[in-house]
């Protein structure tokens, strides 16, 4: 079964900058969508968690959906996330990604409820009959409760939408069903620490938090492995950003590195919202060191050509 949409490339779940009183600040989100934009990547995300959107309503994500589909303007794919607790929500996210032109959903099992297999599968071609885009799903049970195993996939790859899946699980033998079991479904590396891995496998996109202030690092490797099999030269590039993969996911501060990593590249993304808390001083100067030393490992990497 060819895809309906190829996801090839960097694709950068957005961060959503806020003013003090945590109301959006769309200028800022703009300034991040063009520096993105400017700098390569394929395609940016809107409404991950990435984006807060755990700590929005579903009206509030659908304002940042369409702001971002209409400062894009077409020159790169947007998908518009669709996670939320109640199916009712996802449909009315996944409706109104339609309506604004997105180019695909984010498509992720509800966290918190444990849906079987079955009801998982049933939710999500509910959510795609509603959108009729290209979907990317989403496999995150660290956050979800739940693997979309093997009956899931089975059941929801029959609809000629599912074309693509962020696996985040971290487990690498999942990566091997993937590529194995089901290549009409195409693998997207979810777990940053093995981006590498998942490229050696197939995968021809990566969606990476990080992105949001190292796009050209984060293309790099792409291009390096995806593009041109240097996988010598690419274990070279991925062993530079590994520092930075650690600070990002230790001590459950992964938003506040990535936003704070934007604001250390000049445009300043504001508050977080509650329950989270801006990182410290001391975090706050140990995720500058790791982002200098990778920039300056990495070009230095590249320019040996």
């Amino acid at each position: 079964m060819t895809p309906i949409f190829k996801f090839e490339g960097i694709y950068t779940p957005l961060v959503t900058p806020f003013h003090d009183d945590h109301s959006v600040n769309f200028d800022a989100l703009s300034d991040v969508i063009e520096m993105l934009i400017a700098a390569g990547v394929h395609g940016v995300i809107s409404g991950g968690s990435t984006g807060e959107n755990y700590a929005q309503t579903a009206q509030e994500r659908m304002e940042i959906a369409k702001f971002t589909v209409d400062q894009v303007k077409g020159r790169v794919a947007v998908i518009v996330g669709t996670g939320s607790m109640l199916t009712a929500d996802s449909i009315l996210m996944a409706t109104g990604a339609r309506a604004m032109g997105a180019d695909a959903i984010l498509l992720a099992t509800p966290p918190y409820s444990v849906p079987t297999e079955r009801e998982n599968a049933l939710n999500a071609l509910a959510i795609d009959k509603a959108a009729n885009l290209p979907v990317m799903l989403y496999n995150y049970p660290g956050r979800m409760g739940v693997h979309m195993g093997e009956e899931f996939l089975d059941r929801v790859g029959r609809s000629r939408n599912i074309c693509g899946i962020k696996e985040s699980s971290g487990d690498i033998n999942r990566v091997h069903l993937l590529a194995r079991d089901y290549p009409h479904i195409q693998m997207s590396c979810g777990m940053d620490d093995q981006a590498l891995e998942f490229f050696a496998w197939g995968a021809r996109s990566w969606v990476c938090g990080g992105s949001n202030f190292l796009p050209a690092e984060h293309i790099a490797l792409y291009e390096t492995c995806a593009i041109k099999g240097d996988f010598a030269k690419g274990r070279r590039i991925m062993s530079a950003m590994m520092p930075l993969m650690r600070v990002l996911e230790q001590g459950g501060k992964f938003v506040q590195c990535i936003k704070y990593g934007v604001t250390f590249q000049g445009i300043d993304t504001g508050a977080i919202r509650p329950p989270l808390k801006a990182l410290n001083k001391d975090d706050k100067r140990a995720l500058e060191q790791v982002i200098r030393v990778c920039q300056t490992t990495i070009s230095q990497i590249m320019s040996e050509g």
